[in-house]
């Protein structure tokens, strides 16, 4: 009975990385495009598919916890040991762990993304404010020349 129950969520959440997946692929090609109505749209559509990650990830650790084993891989090889479908029981789990970690690298390169963006940005905007820091300009002594402060763009 348990080890149907942990088959059919890990059947349910392949399907649910794999669409995460996709909607992840989409938002790098989204931010290197900068659309940002479709990063919106990418966003909600990614809350739901994580929600119910969580939920059944929970689910599959109370289960095995309430069977007295540990909600890890060794617990899932205890209970395929003693299940006629512990073979796909360790095949699915295998995969999903395997989806899961595509999804997490995925997500990190969106987040590298997204930090080169903001430093793209913040130096234009300190460029048109008038405060960015590049260097300034040395007198005899060595020491930086007091020149006159720089106006923002606006005001030039």
């Amino acid at each position: 009975m348990h080890d149907t129950t942990l088959l059919h969520l890990f059947k349910q959440d392949i399907g649910t990385a794999s669409q995460l997946l996709e909607l992840i692929d989409a938002e790098f090609q989204a931010l290197t495009d900068r659309d940002l109505p479709l990063l919106e749209s990418i966003l909600a559509n990614k809350q739901p598919l994580l929600a119910v990650l969580g939920q059944h990830g929970g689910e599959r650790n109370k289960l095995l916890t309430s069977l007295k084993l540990s909600p890890d891989q060794a617990g899932l090889n205890a209970i395929a040991e003693q299940s006629s479908v512990g073979g796909e029981l360790l095949e699915r789990g295998a995969e999903l762990s395997a989806l899961l970690e595509r999804c997490q690298a995925a997500n990190t390169r969106n987040g590298r993304l997204i930090r080169v963006n903001q430093a793209s940005v913040g130096g234009m905007l300190g460029i048109l404010r008038g405060n960015s820091d590049t260097p300034g300009l040395y007198d005899s002594r060595g020491g930086a020349a007091r020149i006159g402060q720089q106006r923002p763009l606006s005001q030039a």
